[in-house]
């Protein structure tokens, strides 16, 4: 990083950091390398950039970019979140075990339970809530706590730091997937964990236009290790791809004190409705936020008291907030995690942990508020 940027906060840093000196033009925004190889002085050399499946330009300002922003050694961008995930999972081997939160995305529990016990890796799911339960269910050849805080999508805190300590207790690594707070509300690494994971396709991309994922690491030896595992498996994310993030990074801070404004605007207002059981949303109420988080996010789920018709019919009355997989963007979505993003999840192991066929999550654009709120009245006025 510019030694003159060290200084500067996360808004100015998140807008000049990963600029790539071009002198022929004198650009301001970083180009678009699409070269797939580069010249060598000589066989064998690799001084320099030589092959875009180790090293791109583009690619490697972006993570130079969220390295700094998440206060990590180096980070890794990949060709989707969940080829990020398993970049983390390849530093495992065979008979090890991992301890997981059990509130989890539905393509990370399946991405668990459906590939990686295939090669002999073992998992156990626990609450989180209190960082006890962590230590309960590690085994002698636990190697890995994986935690989502906020969750997915029941949007529960961890406390970060008593399980890396945990973990550090014991010589376990912690990782974190960070998608739903990202480096402007929390920043794992300084509360102890080893590794950060986000699916760069929400937040940090910002626009519903990119598929993307990344991995944070806090030291070199990790990072040499996530490195390889990138190299040789090749899902590595491409140069316009990585430009788009880039630039999406740049209006990070804005769009999220705008998103948590609205959510909270949108999660006062699910309160007052007859019908809704519950509201998930962190903060909620003036509760203070754990991991020093600076905001409560963008997210909000609820359940309805209603069958599953009924639901189903509310997700489609929306006009605003539009019915569709993902979040994170500056549009406003409305999922129903049962039959969308966690349904590949057994009915009866998504219920004990709380996905409910009632449960509604919301990812809060940056759209007026009055507009998304108004737009809720009416969906809910239509299945009464």
């Amino acid at each position: 990083m510019d030694d003159k940027l060290k200084s500067k906060k996360f808004a100015t840093r998140a807008i000049h950091l990963g600029r790539v000196p071009e002198d022929a033009t004198g650009s301001v925004s970083t180009p678009i390398f699409l070269s797939s190889t580069y010249r060598m002085k000589f066989p064998g050399d690799d001084s320099g950039y030589v092959y875009s499946r180790w090293s791109n330009p583009t690619r490697l300002a972006l993570e130079k970019t969220l390295a700094d922003l998440e206060n990590g050694w180096q980070a890794f961008f990949f060709a989707s979140g969940l080829a990020a995930v398993t970049a983390i999972l390849h530093l495992l081997q065979s008979s090890d075990h991992v301890v997981a939160v059990s509130d989890l995305y539905g393509g990370t529990h399946r991405l668990f339970e459906k590939l990686m016990r295939n090669f002999g890796i073992d998992f156990s799911y626990v609450e989180g809530i209190n960082p006890a339960d962590f230590a309960q269910a590690a085994k002698d050849n636990t190697r890995l706590f994986w935690i989502e805080s906020p969750t997915n999508p029941l949007l529960k805190l961890i406390d970060i730091k008593a399980v890396a300590d945990i973990g550090h207790r014991r010589g376990i690594l912690t990782a974190v997937d960070n998608t739903f707070a990202t480096p402007y509300i929390q920043r794992p690494l300084e509360l102890g964990a080893d590794i950060v994971h986000h699916s760069a396709t929400k937040y940090l991309g910002g626009h519903c236009d990119v598929v993307a994922g990344a991995v944070v690491v806090r030291d070199e030896e990790l990072a040499e290790k996530v490195r390889f595992n990138q190299y040789a498996a090749g899902a590595t994310l491409g140069p316009f791809d990585s430009w788009l993030v880039l630039r999406g990074i740049k209006t990070l801070a804005l769009r999220m004190e705008r998103h948590a404004a609205n959510a909270a605007k949108v999660a006062d207002f699910l309160k007052s409705v007859d019908m809704v059981d519950e509201v998930h949303f962190p903060g909620l109420d003036g509760r203070a936020l754990p991991n020093g988080m600076a905001l409560p996010g963008g997210m909000v789920s609820f359940t309805v008291r209603a069958d599953i018709e009924a639901v189903k019919k509310l997700v489609m009355a929306t006009e605003v907030f539009v019915l569709a997989e993902s979040l994170g963007g500056v549009e406003s979505l409305i999922n129903h995690p049962a039959s969308m993003t966690h349904a590949s999840i057994p009915k009866e192991v998504r219920e004990a942990h709380g996905v409910t066929d009632g449960l509604i999550r919301l990812s809060v654009g940056i759209e007026d508020p009055g507009d998304l709120i108004a737009d809720l009245k009416q969906a809910f006025g239509k299945i009464h």
